[in-house]
């Protein structure tokens, strides 16, 4: 195997959701840009910076809505050093800081999260994310949850993972399907979800389906709560650029002989968009916010500055 089948092995499992999840999938490219950094066998700098540069841009084309995954990419490629190894130690120590970061966020959403669940409470997720289900199995640690219902979250059924993650803590949980969402949120007292990407006007990208219930959490009055690091905060929405939205295989939604109907069209988008009126709090590794701060989350906490137009730089200090 050469040095950059590590990267295209890795490319095809974050394309096919081998691995999937936003946190999961920025921790898995910062790791894997640290192997493949590890295993490069080049004593030019210059050559070493382009076979780095090729396996970032692998990585990136993988999956465009995840924002997580680009932050991650942008700040282990913000290595410094004159000669190969100084540089492999940079990349070294910064993928291993970007891994903790991860490990610690958690931690701390799940902590600021479960402060804002009452006591008694009946909370609805969606999909499979690691952020939200921190602030569930905190909320529920303290004695504030009653049941979780859970959505199916079709057509990758990432739901079922949530389930088997939330009943394996003991946790009471019911599953339904996507279109029972509204029939059943009149018995829930709030909605906490993931995210793949907050825009800088404090929108929110996330699993097909958010949307819908972010829709019918505010006719119902019901809470909705996004739970976000930092590293999803997109800083090209801050240019004006507009979140590409990853549109998957018609295979998942429909077998061949459905496919195969004469005039038949199957469209699969991967994520929607949740506008920042239906969304009542984001919490963060770094505190909860109102989605109207996102702007400042991009600008102070990730550190994003104009160099010339449209190119964006991340500078490490504000990482550090």
């Amino acid at each position: 195997m050469s040095v950059e089948d590590i990267v295209r092995e890795a490319a095809e499992k974050i394309v096919t959701m081998e691995v999937r999840g936003a946190a999961r999938i920025a921790k898995f490219a910062a790791e894997t840009l640290k192997k493949f950094a590890e295993e490069l066998r080049v004593s030019d700098p210059k050559e070493f910076d382009e076979k780095m540069r090729w396996a970032a841009e692998t990585l990136l084309n993988t999956r465009p809505t995840a924002v997580s995954l680009y932050n991650a990419i942008n700040y282990v490629m913000s290595y410094s050093g004159e000669s190969v190894e100084d540089k492999k130690n940079s990349i070294f120590e910064r993928a291993e800081r970007f891994v903790e970061w991860v490990k610690n966020a958690h931690r701390n959403i799940g902590e600021f999260g479960a402060k804002r669940i009452k006591k008694n409470s009946v909370v609805m997720t969606h999909c499979n994310s690691s952020a939200a289900l921190s602030v569930i199995k905190e909320a529920y640690r303290q004695g504030k949850v009653e049941m979780v219902f859970a959505t199916e979250s079709r057509p990758r059924r990432q739901g079922f993972l949530t389930v088997k993650e939330l009943t394996s803590e003991g946790i009471p949980t019911t599953l339904i399907v996507d279109s029972a969402v509204r029939y059943f949120m009149s018995e829930i007292d709030c909605v906490v979800v993931g995210a793949d990407t907050i825009t800088a006007n404090g929108a929110l990208i996330n699993k097909i389906g958010t949307s819908q219930i972010a829709l019918a959490a505010k006719e119902a009055r019901v809470p909705f709560m996004v739970a976000a690091e930092t590293y999803k905060f997109s800083p090209k929405t801050l240019f004006g650029e507009l979140v590409v939205i990853e549109e998957r295989s018609a295979d998942e939604v429909a077998p061949p002989e459905i496919l195969s109907l004469k005039g038949l069209t199957v469209r699969n988008p991967a994520f929607d968009v949740t506008p920042r009126e239906y969304i009542d709090v984001i919490v963060t590794e770094i505190g909860a916010i109102p989605p109207e701060m996102a702007y400042l989350i991009i600008r102070e906490r990730l550190g994003y500055a104009f160099r010339e137009a449209g190119e964006i730089s991340l500078s490490p200090k504000h990482f550090d």
